[in-house]
């Protein structure tokens, strides 16, 4: 049967009046442990890459310990974004081709072999055992990638309206215990091989302990065990009922998936269901008149605002140590031994995920349902832009004399980028698309976050190199004051094209999408959906 209010489908009103139901906590924490997997394995980088230059960059008659050359550091921390930038765009296509669930085995899948590869990284020689450690990154990269469109498209069409926007939120979440749990295992790995294997500072002796090799291996491969614990219950998951319905177009298959989950008895008229789906009007493609007419605003809003998002978030996360270190909270380099320098990197991330990042996240969970998805992203653009600006103006005072409060300030960009523009740039492409382009185009937003992360990563660390005296290899840069500054002009910019995202708080994804529009009124009906603010 067909809701005739709405003009839609019966199984679909189920969902979006649904109970909140155990079902849809078991949703949150499938997909939900894929970006604990993704956030893990992205950011332990951040944790080990001084003891790779260490391990195998060191020269012994140098004052400084090795570090990484800048095209290695910049392949390392880069080329699993590049990986997942290709990732999203192909994983999202097929998501709409294939099905989400079929497509979300392979993600998994390709993330834990990828990780144990990453581990076992081969070759006596820095170059081969970087060129390895970038290879599987890449594949791992690739993996995270197709997880971005197909957790949020799945807990999308699973959830119903009234909390649609915490339950994706919720899942995106997890990615700050991801932050924290690399830390945490950094922590961990540190700590016990640094009490068994005692060594002296650089400056006494600049040799590494052989066991330090094993201290990165381990903790790339940890990634592997939350995605691995993943897989079968991802497997046993239904296919959401909005693509059998929508775009395989079989509703009686949709209300019995759905009878079973939802624990009542759902009726579907497959003719009318047919109907529905052959409606011409809503037949139109990606790169159609009839798109641009409809969703290219919301395209061009999406996938903008999340590339200025990430260009700063991504540079924070990953050379967050050495904007610690140019302050002087972390000790310099020659005063630690390697494993006691990955122990304190690893300590003072944790730190920060634990008192802004992860808060910053479930204040979204919290509130996005009830002061919308918006008004959340503006909130969040503008406080990150202004703490940016509180940091990078007065650098030099926070250097010299108060380094407690650049922490404190520098910590509320992190929380305002979970407590605004880095939840809602997940959340909204998954609700304002069409059902067969729903993957596709959430697919394309995050990869235009991506290509910003990769802007940021290989930017940042060329651009916060002082004008006098750079890291060994760099050529001059602006001085991470300068690099600061930008990063706030960037967030500036998302503060404005954030006007051209829709408000989709309270509103079903048909509604949203114009998939409820009935065929011959289609004009009529169109001045219903949601326009950007």
């Amino acid at each position: 049967m067909v809701d005739k209010e709405r003009g839609q489908l019966e199984v679909l009103s189920a969902l979006d009046l649904a109970k909140t139901q155990w079902y849809h906590f078991t949703a949150i924490v499938i997909a939900g442990m894929g970006f604990f997997t993704d956030a893990y394995d992205l950011f332990c980088i951040s944790t080990v890459s001084k003891l790779l230059g260490r391990i195998y960059y060191t020269d012994p008659t140098s004052e400084t310990p090795g570090t990484l050359p800048p095209n290695v550091s910049a392949a390392v921390s880069g080329v699993a974004l590049c990986g997942a930038l290709a990732g999203q765009l192909f994983f999202g296509w097929l998501g709409d081709k294939m099905g989400r669930k079929r497509v979300y085995g392979m993600t998994l899948m390709l993330m834990v072999i990828s990780a144990i590869g990453s581990g076992l990284s081969f070759g006596h020689t820095a170059k081969s055992v970087m060129t390895t450690i970038c290879f599987f990154r890449f594949c791992l990269g690739f993996g995270i990638g197709g997880d971005y469109p197909l957790s949020a498209t799945i807990m999308s069409e699973y959830a119903n309206k009234r909390t649609r926007g915490a339950f994706i939120a919720a899942v995106f979440a997890m990615q700050g215990f991801g932050i924290l749990a690399g830390g945490a295992v950094s922590i961990i790995v540190a700590a016990a091989f640094k009490n068994a294997y005692p060594a002296p500072p650089y400056s006494i002796n600049p040799v590494t302990i052989p066991q330090a090799d094993f201290v990165w291996r381990i903790i790339f491969m940890f990634g592997a065990v939350p995605a691995a614990m993943t897989y079968y219950w991802r497997m046993k998951m239904p296919e959401t009922a909005r693509f059998t319905a929508l775009v395989a177009k079989n509703a009686k298959q949709a209300a019995s998936d759905m009878s079973k989950v939802l624990h009542m008895d759902i009726q579907e008229d497959q003719d009318t269901a047919e109907a529905i789906s052959m409606d011409e009007e809503m037949k139109f493609g990606l790169f159609s008149r009839e798109f641009l007419k409809r969703h290219g605003s919301h395209l061009l809003g999406t996938t903008t605002t999340w590339f200025f998002l990430d260009i700063a978030f991504y540079s924070q996360n990953l050379f967050q140590n050495d904007i610690f270190t140019s302050i002087g909270w972390l000790p310099k380099p020659q005063t630690m031994n390697a494993l006691e320098e990955v122990f304190k990197i690893a300590k003072a991330q944790s730190l920060i995920a634990l008192c802004s990042t992860v808060p910053g996240y479930w204040f979204t969970v919290a509130f996005i349902d009830r002061i919308g998805r918006f008004s959340i992203q503006l909130m969040g653009f503008f406080f990150m832009t202004v703490f940016m600006f509180a940091t990078a103006i007065p650098y030099e005072h926070w250097k010299n004399h108060n380094h407690l409060a650049f922490v404190v300030l520098y910590s509320f960009t992190f929380f305002f980028s979970n407590f605004g523009p880095n939840s809602t740039t997940f959340v909204v492409p998954a609700e304002i698309f069409p059902a067969r382009l729903r993957s596709t185009c959430h697919g394309i937003s995050a990869a235009a976050g991506k290509a910003g992360a990769i802007v940021g990563a290989f930017g940042f660390l060329y651009a916060s190199q002082p004008k006098t005296n750079p890291t060994k290899g760099y050529p001059p840069g602006i001085g991470t004051k300068n690099a600061l500054l930008v990063m706030g002009a960037v967030n500036a910019l998302g503060f404005l094209f954030t006007f051209l995202v829709p408000e989709t708080k309270g509103k079903s994804l048909e509604e949203l999408s114009g998939e409820n529009e009935e065929e011959g009124n289609g004009s009529a009906d169109r001045s219903n959906r949601t326009m950007p603010v």
